[in-house]
């Protein structure tokens, strides 16, 4: 018997143990991924659904199931092909599909995320087999209702991901094909924090596409048309926030890959409204928050003292600079304009001054700074920021690739005795440097974190793992929280709860010489640490509106544990 079913919570709603209840028959479940098995179901559950004949007679467990797909997967040469495997698994065999990866994680991490979700979302119209996700098209604003309650009673659902396609995982517009983005973080909610996902909806907002080649593909999907902007983009955002939120109340909205100039104000927006989320910009900011922080802890820099140069500004770039600011403003007791004034934001035109006026987007206005410090006939590049601020933190999410030179790198190293420099942008060939760079350029004194997968390096006789900030780590776990809490809102202070959590699981804190980040194999028990203080954040500030909240830490860990859905097969019984 499973501890979930000893548990005193197990009889919570989400405490998914003991017999599962099945409505279909024979040939029926067999094409049904919730509940199909496979060679692994009982002779009871064959004779009860009246399976016998459908299946060969040989039953399995579910670990034998799980060698013979790993045998499948690995003969699929291209990583690609490896992803089509997977999802065609997940279509046939929910339970197989979330215990293969989990088995694996390490490894098929890439292949059903960035870099090689990128690959398949770029070509989704013509990989295309079985629709998965809700999709709305910005032309047949007036049916959302009626199209989102296809997907389950108000009850029923618990996370949405919406996107819009503009900006997907730096490869761009890719319209319609932004439903795999929003199924492949369901799928990292799932893995990472136990959220259901049968209690899941991703969706795609259509509004046309400007990529070229979309428009000219014969078999592209997606509405064939310019992006519609404006007003009508806006209603049909509105609309869908609106709709969903009534025929899902209990539902936490994460947006996802929305265009630089749409993200931070639809965030902005709904945010004081409803509880929602926004992995490009919190998420990011989060756990690059959470890397810096073990690293000012290596380094024995204090977050009030502590000088940051972000290079690039977008809505990442923006991300983790609102998120600083705002554990400043918690941590150091300082208003948000103070806590600006610790970071410095570099874009396109340089370094962002107010006289830039309305080419500064709403986001990166706050971080503008006074033209008088920065006289016209000073260079406001990236080596002449470093020159005059000294910065403990450089933070690279420009997207532009060996950005961070060796002249930059060892100007910033004459100034601080650890230079903590994270190079963010992804893919890997856009990465600002390179780990083994910076390493050699500093004498082994860099903190390094960059935003996909690297080798360990080695210098000096020593090896140091790279830390990934790899959003995986963070983002499933507040989402956890707020469900679980059913908190009306996702406050910057339950953020702040969040970061610490995770940034409390740094390997760094016990050997300087580990990596800034835990690693994303670990990424479900972290869950379980963000997720509590995210709840008890959220009861704190008289947020949460589920009842019987436990209010002792380890009452509250189980309460959390015993609602997080496991890939295990449970006993199937007739509905």
């Amino acid at each position: 018997m499973s501890s979930k079913e000893t548990s005193k919570f197990k009889n919570l709603p989400r405490a998914a143990s003991g017999p599962l209840e099945c409505p279909y028959d024979a040939k029926t479940i067999l094409k049904d991924a919730r509940y199909n098995k496979g060679s692994a179901f009982t002779q009871e559950e064959r004779k009860t659904f009246n399976l016998h004949g459908m299946l060969p007679p040989n039953i399995q467990t579910l670990e034998e199931q799980v060698q013979r797909a790993y045998d499948q997967y690995s003969s699929r040469g291209e990583p690609l092909a490896k992803n089509t495997f997977m999802a065609s698994m997940k279509a046939q065999n929910e339970v197989l599909y979330y215990k293969l990866l989990q088995t694996h994680l390490k490894e098929m991490f890439s292949i059903i995320y960035t870099p090689t979700e990128g690959d398949a979302i770029q070509n989704y119209s013509r990989l295309f087999r079985k629709p998965e996700g809700c999709f709305l098209d910005i032309r047949d604003q007036d049916n959302i209702d009626k199209y989102l309650s296809n997907f389950g009673k108000e009850e029923e659902i618990d996370y949405i991901v919406v996107s819009d396609g503009e900006e997907i995982l730096g490869i761009g517009d890719q319209g319609v094909g932004a439903i795999l983005i929003s199924v492949a973080k369901l799928v990292i909610t799932t893995l990472c924090a136990g959220i259901h996902p049968s209690r899941q909806l991703p969706v795609v907002l259509d509004c046309g596409t400007d990529n070229e080649d979309l428009l000219n593909d014969d078999l592209y999907l997606g509405l064939r048309q310019r992006r519609v902007r404006g007003k009508e983009y806006d209603d049909f955002v509105d609309k869908f926030v609106s709709v969903a939120r009534k025929r899902f109340p209990k539902a936490f909205i994460h947006f996802e890959d929305f265009g630089l100039h749409n993200a931070r104000r639809i965030l902005d927006k709904f945010q004081p409204q409803i509880p929602c989320f926004n992995d490009d910009i919190q998420g990011t900011g989060c756990v690059t928050l959470a890397a810096m922080m073990a690293a000012l802890h290596v380094s024995k820099v204090k977050m009030e003292e502590v000088r940051v140069v972000i290079f690039g500004s977008g809505t990442a770039g923006t991300g983790i600079a609102d998120q600083i600011a705002d554990t400043i403003t918690t941590e150091a007791h300082r208003s948000k304009s103070e806590a600006s004034k610790q970071i410095w934001c570099i874009d396109k035109p340089g370094l962002l001054v107010k006289s830039l006026g309305e080419k500064l987007t709403p986001a990166q206005k706050s971080f503008a700074r006074e033209d008088e410090d920065w006289p016209a006939d000073e260079s406001r590049d990236l080596l002449s920021v470093i020159k005059k601020v000294h910065p403990h933190v450089l933070i690279g999410t420009s997207t532009k690739p060996k950005a961070f030179t060796e002249d930059i790198v060892r100007e910033m190293a004459k100034h601080v005795e650890r230079p903590i420099i994270f190079p963010l942008s992804n893919p890997t060939r856009l990465h600002e440097a390179e780990p083994k760079d910076l390493y050699e350029w500093t004498e082994g004194r860099a903190l390094v974190a960059t935003g996909s997968p690297f080798p360990p390096v080695e210098y000096g006789g020593a090896k140091y793992d790279i830390a990934e900030c790899n959003n995986s780590t963070c983002f499933p776990g507040i989402g956890l929280g707020a469900v679980l809490s059913r908190s009306r809102l996702l406050s910057k202070k339950m953020l702040v709860a969040a970061v610490k959590a995770l940034g409390a699981r740094a390997p760094a804190l016990q050997d300087s010489n580990e990596p800034l980040l835990p690693d994303v194999e670990d990424a479900r028990e972290i869950s379980v640490d963000i997720a509590a203080a995210v709840i008890k954040c959220s009861v704190d500030e008289g947020l949460a509106q589920e009842e019987d909240i436990p209010t002792k830490d380890s009452d509250l860990r189980e309460w959390i544990q015993v609602q997080m859905w496991e890939a295990i097969y449970r006993p199937l019984v007739k509905a």
